[in-house]
C-alpha cells in the first residue's frame, strides 16, 4: 500500500509534525488489525481508505468515554468489503 505520511495528514486536516511517531504507530496497527481480519495488504484504494480511517477512528478519539460508532462502522463495512473480494474491492 502506498500511503504516504503528508496524504495521510491532509485527509486527517493535520498540519506540523508533532505527532508524526504516533501516526506512523496507528498506520502500523491498522494495517496489523486489517491483517488479522483477514484482509491481506493491497495497493486498493479502499484498502488505503480503511487504513486512513481506523487511523482517524483512533487519533481522533483517544478519550477512552467516547463513542466512535459511525466511523468504526465505516471501517467494519469496509473491512468486509476487501474480505469478500480477497483484498482487492477495486
Amino acid at each position: 500500500m502506498n500511503l504516504s505520511l503528508e496524504e495521510l495528514k491532509k485527509f486527517l486536516r493535520i498540519d506540523g509534525s508533532e505527532d508524526d511517531d504516533i501516526l506512523t504507530f496507528l498506520v502500523n496497527a491498522a494495517k496489523e488489525a486489517l491483517k488479522k481480519a483477514g484482509v491481506p495488504e493491497t495497493d486498493s484504494d479502499l484498502y488505503k481508505l480503511a487504513v486512513m480511517l481506523h487511523v482517524a477512528l483512533y487519533y481522533e478519539n483517544r478519550d477512552p468515554g467516547v463513542k466512535m460508532d459511525k466511523l468504526n462502522f465505516a471501517f467494519e463495512s469496509i473491512v468486509l468489503q476487501l474480505k469478500d473480494y480477497g483484498g482487492d474491492a477495486s
